[in-house]
């Protein structure tokens, strides 16, 4: 007999079933007791009757101990779901120690530490919100596929082991590499250039990003999983801007359809699809609108509480959670970002903000030789480091731009929560390397 999955039981009302999963509640009724079992889809009560072959092994349960359990599903409108395993026999398959480091459930109290949960993040993943947010992230990168893939995009996965800093020479994690120093890549960011090199026209990457980040703050990690996209043939930032406007709109509205009710009941959260266009500022906008509000400027770019503020401000006026921040300063932007035709101490960039939180960053790419050797002269990088990345651009190239994306800055947004650690599988930080 196969197992079958606690969210399908319903349809097996009246039969003998196999279900397994995690012991989570254990009552004891007047010689008979109750268990309450759970497997990734959901919650079941079990009955075991004295005098029958499963009460013995029943008898030694401890919370989230692993079983499997055989029996007849019959209805039941006081049990979760309006139904009930009644037990024929039981198999433990692990014991749990009674004492656990931390409770699956808590009731009545606050929630453990975040620390200490991190501690046993695999004890806290258990929780069936935690379970729900890996079924949200899943449909979230199945829907980024999705219009990839339908709109003709190429997929690559470029080194995590490079010999130069992919940014700047700040913020790397160094690696012996037999003979020579190696750096944890901070970004695909030259290789996706070097696919509109290639030709490929329009590429995307899902992979790992280092940042030797000295940051203890709820949005930042020393590793997580970026999203990436790079597209030729454009006339301006504005195109890049427009594509992820319908990339978005398409990914959420996949995440609505599918969890929109579960993130409902579970964080008391209605999915907004966001109405294109997206709102947009310039940078010298913004900073106006920030200086009317009274909030501090903390130089050219935008703080954090400059960020939330001025989302705020866009939330009132525009009644939209987006907004594009565009043209921002050169002195703060990559030396491969191209300048504005009319400002050249302006590049033609941008950062995406989703509730005061910035999750893109996006640009168009200086792809001319002799301009881009220049903006990095005079960013004063080592030329002979990055000669490599300008050897792409020596036998023509494309104009281009794309996009950089905190994937789990996205479900954070999107699901109201304050910490980047509650929505990855295991956090790394500056003093966090384990489990």
């Amino acid at each position: 007999m196969g197992r079958i999955h606690i969210e399908k039981l319903k349809e097996n009302i009246g039969k003998v079933v196999k279900i397994a999963g995690f012991v989570q509640i254990i009552r004891d009724q007047g010689g008979i007791k109750f268990l309450i079992i759970r497997d990734a889809t959901g919650i079941v009560q079990v009955v075991v009757k004295k005098n029958t072959d499963a009460m013995k092994p029943a008898e030694s349960l401890s919370h989230e101990s692993v079983v499997e359990i055989f029996g007849f599903l019959k209805e039941e409108k006081q049990a979760p779901g309006g139904f009930e395993v009644v037990a024929d026999k039981i198999e433990v398959l692990s014991h749990a120690d009674p004492e656990l480091p931390i409770p699956v459930f808590e009731k009545g109290q606050e929630e453990t530490d975040q620390s200490i949960r991190m501690d046993w993040r695999w004890i806290d993943l258990r929780k069936p919100k935690n379970i729900l947010i890996f079924k949200i992230w899943t449909s979230m990168e199945a829907a980024f596929r999705e219009y990839w893939f339908s709109h003709n995009y190429i997929e690559i996965h470029s080194p995590k082991l490079i010999g130069t800093a992919s940014e700047s020479g700040a913020e790397v994690f160094e690696v012996k590499y037999f003979d020579r120093t190696a750096y944890l890549a901070q970004s695909p960011q030259f290789y996706k250039q070097m696919a509109m090199a290639a030709g490929f026209e329009k590429v995307f990457e899902v992979g790992p990003v280092f940042r030797a980040e000295p940051s203890f703050t709820s949005r930042h990690a020393t590793e997580f999983v970026g999203y990436d996209l790079e597209m030729s043939y454009i006339k301006s930032h504005d195109e890049v801007m427009a594509e992820e406007e319908k990339l978005l709109e398409h990914v959420i509205g996949a995440i609505k359809k599918r969890h929109g009710e579960e993130i409902k009941e579970t964080f008391g959260l209605e999915v907004n699809v966001p109405k294109i266009p997206f709102p947009k500022l310039t940078m010298a906008e913004a900073k106006k609108i920030l200086k009317d509000l009274k909030i501090e400027s903390k130089g050219e770019d935008l703080s954090s509480e400059e960020e939330k503020k001025i989302s705020e401000y866009v939330k009132e006026k525009n009644k939209h959670d987006f907004v594009f921040i565009t043209d921002y300063p050169a002195s703060v932007r990559p030396f491969y970002h191209m300048r504005d035709e009319k400002d050249s101490m302006l590049t033609k960039s941008f950062d995406l903000l989703w509730g005061g939180l910035e999750v893109t960053t996006g640009a168009q790419r200086e792809h001319r030789y002799d301009i881009l050797l220049s903006q990095a002269k005079e960013k004063k990088m080592k030329i002979e480091a990055i000669q490599f990345y300008l050897n792409f651009f020596k036998y023509g190239c494309p104009p281009h731009g794309g996009i950089g994306m905190g994937p789990a800055r996205m479900m954070m947004q999107l699901l109201g929560l304050d910490n980047v650690r509650e929505v990855m599988f295991l956090y790394r930080g500056v003093k966090r390397l384990e489990p």
